[in-house]
């Protein structure tokens, strides 16, 4: 079964969610997927103070995220991200994080745009994403000095 989302089906599916029991901060990605990986690389070189931490949906913590938000970890059509106790998705989950990033605040103009449309444009990259981009057959593997921010353990905040 396709990822349902937290909201079930519908124009109301993927809207953000209460998550106050998960780590704030805290971004679900797509291990094997280089262009995931290569979002998370940007994120990490622009998150100087450290405020964002990861996890690979193909870990123990990522698959037990991924369940309580709904997200199906064998074919997940999104990723997530954590702040102030709730889940966003999708683009919600990109623009919230660009808009934490110094020097990217200026990307938050385009929540003026729908939510619908800017999923639609989302789905059409995340539906074609190894096809586009590659994918490995192993999850990113941190440099030493950035595995405290990529979670491994049975759940999140483990």
């Amino acid at each position: 079964m396709r990822g349902r989302g937290p909201a079930g089906g519908g124009h109301g599916r993927w809207r953000p969610v209460p998550a106050p029991d998960l780590p704030d901060g805290l971004i679900l990605f797509d291990g094997v997927c280089l262009l995931c990986s290569a979002w998370v690389r940007f994120v990490v070189k622009r998150d100087p103070a450290a405020r964002f931490r990861f996890v690979a949906i193909q870990t123990a913590a990522g698959r037990g995220m991924a369940e309580r938000l709904g997200i199906d970890a064998a074919e997940p059509e999104t990723n997530a991200v954590v702040l102030g106790g709730r889940a966003f998705f999708k683009s919600d989950a990109a623009l919230a994080v660009m808009r934490h990033r110094p020097g990217w605040r200026w990307a938050a103009v385009l929540r003026a745009m729908p939510r619908p449309l800017r999923d639609w444009a989302y789905d059409r990259i995340a539906r074609n994403r190894y096809s586009l981009f590659g994918r490995t057959d192993t999850c990113m593997v941190p440099t030493p000095d950035l595995a405290a921010r990529f979670l491994t353990g049975e759940r999140p905040g483990a």
